[in-house]
C-alpha cells in the first residue's frame, strides 16, 4: 500500500458508517411502505440488499482485525465472503431499483422485457460470483500472505466494468420508455427521470472500484468497494424516499385552502378498455385499465389536469388496485 492510502482505522471508519447509513434508508424506505400498506417484491430485494450489507461491515471488520489472533484460514474465508457479499449488495440494489419500475409499469410487452432483464442481473451476478473462485482459486499463492488479499486482475476489472454499465445503463434507460407518454411538464418529467437516473452514481464509483481492482489497490480497493456497496444501496432506496417526502410536502399543502390548486394527476393514453389478465407477478387475477398506470411512487405537488376517467393519481393516497401498483392497501 502506498503512503497516501488509508490506513486500518480510516478504512474502518468508512466501513461502518457509509453501511450504517445505507442500512438507515432502506429502513425508513420499507417504514415507508409498510405505513402505506404498499410492499412489494422491489422492497424484498432491498431487504436482501441489507442483510447483506450488514453481513459485509461485520466481515470487513473482522476482516481488517490484527490477524495475528485469526486463523489463516478463516482470514482466507473472510476476504472470500467480503467478495461475494460485495456483489450481492450491488445487485440486489440493480434488481430493487429494476423491479420498482417494473411495478410502475402495464402489463404488456416493456413489462416483460423488464421481467426478463431481471433474469440477466441474476445470470450476470452469478458469473460475477464464479469469476472471484476460479481466478483467485487458480493462483492461491496469495493465501499465505498475513492479510490474505487476490489479485483479482485485468479480466475481473473487465468484467466488472461491462456488468456495472450494462445494468446501470439499463435502469437509467428503462423509467425514459416508461415516462414518454406521460402528460406531465418538462420541468415535471425531468425530476422523475433524475431520480432514476441516480443509477449513473452507482456507475462512477464501480469505474473507480474497477481501476483499484485492476491496479490491486490493497486497502483502497476495499474502501472503493464499501463505497460503492452503499451508494448502491442508497440509490436504490431514493424513489421511494423522496417519493414519500414530496407526499407528505403535498398533504402538508392541501391541508391549507386553495380553491385553483388542482390534485397531482398524471394520464396515459386514451380512454380506458377494460379486460382481465392473469399477471404472473400478482397473487391473484386482477382486473386492469390497460391505458392506466398508478405513479405512486413518484408524487407532485403541483396541480395537473384531473375529472378524467383516464387520469389517476400520482399520490396515490387512495391505495387502490391498478395495473402499476399489484399490491395495494
Amino acid at each position: 500500500m502506498s503512503s497516501s492510502g488509508p490506513t486500518i482505522a480510516q478504512t474502518e471508519v468508512v466501513n461502518i458508517v457509509l453501511p450504517l447509513v445505507a442500512i438507515t434508508v432502506t429502513t425508513f424506505r420499507l417504514f415507508c411502505r409498510a405505513r402505506q400498506g404498499r410492499l412489494w417484491i422491489d422492497d424484498l430485494w432491498a431487504t436482501f440488499a441489507m442483510i447483506f450489507i450488514l453481513a459485509l461491515l461485520i466481515v470487513d471488520w473482522l476482516y481488517l482485525q490484527d490477524y495475528n489472533k485469526i486463523p489463516q484460514s478463516a482470514m482466507v474465508a473472510l476476504y472470500y465472503m467480503v467478495c461475494q457479499f460485495f456483489y450481492a449488495v450491488v445487485w440486489c440494489s440493480r434488481i430493487s431499483i429494476l423491479m420498482t419500475v417494473v411495478r410502475l409499469t402495464v402489463p404488456g410487452t416493456l413489462r416483460r422485457v423488464l421481467t426478463f432483464t431481471t433474469m440477466i442481473f441474476v445470470l450476470a451476478w452469478a458469473v460475477l460470483f464464479a469469476q472471484v473462485w476460479w481466478t483467485c482459486e487458480s493462483e492461491p499463492g496469495w493465501k499465505t500472505q498475513p492479510r490474505p488479499q487476490c489479485d483479482l486482475g485485468r479480466n475481473v476489472a473487465i468484467a466488472q466494468i461491462i456488468t456495472d454499465v450494462f445494468g446501470d445503463s439499463i435502469l437509467i434507460l428503462a423509467p425514459f420508455r416508461l415516462i414518454y407518454k406521460v402528460r406531465l411538464t418538462k420541468a415535471q418529467k425531468i425530476r422523475i427521470l433524475t431520480i432514476f437516473s441516480t443509477s449513473a452514481i452507482t456507475t462512477v464509483v464501480s469505474l473507480a472500484h474497477a481501476y483499484y481492482v485492476l491496479s490491486n489497490g490493497g486497502l483502497k480497493e476495499a474502501v472503493a468497494a464499501m463505497v460503492e456497496s452503499s451508494v448502491s444501496l442508497i440509490v436504490a432506496n431514493l424513489s421511494v424516499v423522496v417519493a414519500f417526502l414530496l407526499s407528505m410536502s403535498a398533504e402538508d399543502d392541501s391541508s391549507s385552502p386553495a380553491p385553483w390548486k388542482l390534485s397531482p394527476i398524471v394520464t396515459f393514453g386514451s380512454q380506458p378498455r377494460r379486460r382481465h389478465f392473469n399477471d404472473p407477478l400478482a397473487t391473484t387475477m386482477i382486473g386492469v385499465e390497460t391505458t392506466t398506470i398508478k405513479f405512486a411512487d413518484i408524487p407532485e405537488t403541483t396541480g395537473l389536469k384531473s375529472g378524467n376517467t383516464d387520469e389517476i393519481s400520482l399520490n396515490n393516497m387512495e391505495g387502490k388496485q391498478s395495473g402499476g401498483e399489484l399490491w395495494g392497501a
